[in-house]
């Protein structure tokens, strides 16, 4: 009897060192909360910070992956709305301070101080802040994006970005069922870090029949998602704001042999609209083939590693001076 005692003293033991280790160092049992939304499909809960793996995530009163905000931007303030998906937000991987979205904000910052300090230019430039709203979650496509904007606005922003991926002409429409019935979004904390280790990460995925809005995948999905690009632009319009869009390859689509035959037809579709509506529009695909590091910029299928955030930041900032700037900036 004494030893099964101990034993069950030194099993315990270990799993409450385990379950310590688990949250303190890891951040599991702390995990990211999703709430179901009939038109969004599903946000980030407002006012969240949690840590994990060692990275900082923050979800402001607007279920954006910022820190909070004013509900107008002041006077001084350059502030910039980004539409996206998973490779906006950055999800568990990604530090708050190495979003796509945070990036943007210091190049901003440092490309206009850059025109600001040509006494030519210094009288038209008068931005002293600059702010990138990240409103963003995984899984999003067009028709998310489309519902948040019709949803909060575009909080004052002077530009609007919509940021996808080639995957995204393809997303299907909104749907709240995936909220606490897949383990990815989860409507609560788990009773412990351990259990979401298991469940979560380790353990097989529970098949949840139907998680999919009825009809969401039928019919003409690509023009679906294409009519609410352009809905999204007409917003941007409305408010008499700048919109851009950009589009980010997947890392099957570098490279021999290219993108797929029916990737090839939505990007075209794509471009049709981008010509007919008059969009400003970054193809990251010619980009991401030009440059010698394109192997690294990739921590995945589909998102980016810091080298490929750096680029994608990059590029949009400089067009969004562009946009700002560009009879300042011809020669």
């Amino acid at each position: 009897m004494e030893v099964v005692l101990i034993i069950l003293a030194v099993t315990a033991a270990l799993g409450a060192a385990i379950e310590v280790l688990l949250r303190v160092l890891l951040g599991f049992g702390n995990p990211l909360i999703y709430i179901a939304d009939a038109e969004c499909g599903y946000l980030l809960a407002p006012n969240q910070k949690v840590r994990r793996l060692g990275n900082r995530i923050e979800i402001n009163e607007y279920s954006m992956r910022s820190g909070a905000i004013a509900p107008i931007a002041p006077p001084e303030t350059l502030r910039v709305l980004l539409l996206g998906d998973s490779v906006a937000s950055g999800g568990w991987w990604t530090h708050q301070t190495d979003t796509i979205s945070e990036i943007m904000a210091r190049n901003l910052r440092l490309q206009v101080q850059n025109l600001a300090s040509d006494a030519q230019l210094c009288s038209q430039v008068n931005y002293l802040n600059f702010e990138v709203l990240n409103a963003s979650a995984n899984s999003w496509g067009p028709r998310n994006q489309l519902a948040y904007a019709k949803r909060f606005g575009v909080f004052g922003a002077k530009a609007l970005v919509l940021l996808l991926n080639t995957d995204d002409l393809f997303a299907s429409a909104p749907c709240d069922l995936v909220v606490g019935r897949d383990r990815s979004y989860p409507d609560r904390k788990p009773r412990s870090a351990t259990l979401e280790l298991l469940s979560r990460y380790l353990l097989p995925a529970v098949p949840t029949p139907q998680l999919a809005a009825p009809g969401a995948t039928s019919g003409d999905v690509v023009g679906c998602n294409l009519e609410a690009i352009s809905q999204i632009q007409k917003i941007a319009v409305s408010a008499n704001i700048e919109f851009l869009l950009a589009v980010t390859p997947k890392r099957g689509e570098l490279g021999g042999p290219g993108p797929r035959d029916w990737e090839v037809k939505a990007r075209a579709r794509l471009a049709e609209l981008v010509e007919t509506e008059k969009i400003t529009y970054i193809d990251f695909l010619p980009i991401f083939n030009c440059a010698a590091e394109f192997p690294t910029l990739y921590r995945d299928s589909i998102h980016l590693s810091p080298q490929g955030n750096q680029l994608v930041s990059n590029t949009i900032s400089r067009q969004i001076v562009a946009l700002f700037w560009l009879d300042t900036l011809r020669p």
